[in-house]
C-alpha cells in the first residue's frame, strides 16, 4: 500500500496569491515580527499585524481612457520593529510573468501547492521616502566598506607549527604541475549578501554616473550572473549614444542618490 503523504497536496491549487519582490530592509522587518511572537506565549502577539496595503481607484477616469486609470497599490509597515526603514512603500503591478505556482513543505516533508500567482508586484520607495531611504543606503554602503581588522596574538611562538612536514613541499610541487593556467573565473568569486551588494552599487555609482559590466566586476569581484541580476533591478543599460554599453542607475534610484548629496 502506497503513503499518501508522499503525494502532492493540490486542494488550494487554484487559490490566488500574491508575488512580491521587496527590499531586503523590508523583507527584515517583515519577519523581525515573527521572530519576536515565535519566543512569546501572547496569542495578540502572533496576530499582530506588520503591515498594510491600500489600493486606490480614481473613479472619476475611465478604464479605457489609459493605464494612468488602474488600481495603485501601496503598502504602508505598521510594526514597531522597523526602527530607521521607510514606512511607505509604492507597489508596481504586472499580470506579464510566466505562470507560476507557491509549494510549501510541512515538517512532516509533505509537499502542498499553496496557490498560483494571480499578480506580481514589484516595491520601491514612495515618493515622500526616497530621500530617507537612499540615505540609509548610503550609511549601510559606508558601514559595511569599513570592515574591522583583528590582531591575534600567537602563543606558540616557537614557529613549530609553521614549519612544513615531511612531504608537503613536494606534495605542493605536485600539485602545481596540475594546476591549469591561472585565470579569473566566476567560480573562485564569493557572492555577498543580496543587500550589502545593493548598497556597495549605490555607492559605486555616486562616485560614477555610468560603469560597463567589466569595470563593475572589477570594482566588485562579484560572479557576472550575480552582478547582472543586480544591475537589471537597479539600472538602465543604454544601447546607443555616448554611453553606449554601459549602465546608470533608474530614475528613482537617481532621485534617492542625488537628494542625499549636500
Amino acid at each position: 500500500m502506497e503513503n499518501k503523504d508522499n503525494y502532492l497536496e493540490t486542494s488550494k491549487a487554484e487559490r490566488s496569491v500574491w508575488l512580491m519582490k521587496c527590499p531586503g530592509l523590508v523583507s527584515r522587518s517583515l519577519k523581525a515580527p515573527q521572530l519576536s511572537s515565535s519566543s512569546s506565549s501572547s496569542s495578540a502577539s502572533s496576530s499582530q499585524a506588520v503591515a498594510k496595503v491600500i489600493l486606490s481607484i480614481d473613479p472619476r477616469v475611465s478604464s479605457d481612457d489609459n493605464d494612468s486609470s488602474s488600481p495603485q497599490f501601496t503598502m504602508e509597515l505598521v510594526g514597531t520593529e522597523t526602527g530607521d526603514v521607510p514606512k511607505r512603500y509604492s507597489m508596481d503591478m504586472t499580470k506579464d510573468f510566466v505562470p507560476m505556482s507557491v509549494f510549501s513543505e510541512t515538517s512532516q516533508g509533505k509537499l502542498v501547492v499553496e496557490g498560483k500567482i494571480l499578480n506580481k508586484f514589484d516595491m520601491r520607495p514612495h515618493d515622500e521616502n526616497i530621500e530617507n531611504y537612499g540615505k540609509l543606503c548610503r550609511e549601510r554602503t559606508t558601514k559595511s566598506m569599513n570592515k574591522s581588522r583583528q590582531i591575534q596574538v600567537i602563543d606558540n611562538d616557537n614557529g613549530t607549527h609553521m614549519r612544513p612536514m615531511p612531504g608537503m613541499i613536494i606534495a605542493a610541487v605536485f600539485n602545481e604541475k596540475k594546476k591549469a593556467p591561472a585565470k579569473t573565473s566566476d567560480t573562485k568569486r564569493t557572492r555577498r549578501d543580496r543587500g550589502e551588494m545593493e548598497d556597495i552599487m549605490f555607492k559605486l555609482f555616486e562616485r560614477q554616473s555610468n560603469w560597463t559590466l567589466r569595470q563593475l566586476i572589477q570594482e566588485t569581484d562579484q560572479p557576472e550572473q550575480f552582478l547582472k541580476d543586480i544591475l537589471k533591478d537597479l539600472c538602465i543599460y543604454n544601447n546607443k549614444g555616448t554611453n553606449q554599453g554601459t549602465y546608470e542607475l533608474k530614475p528613482e534610484y537617481k532621485k534617492a542618490t542625488d537628494g542625499t548629496n549636500p
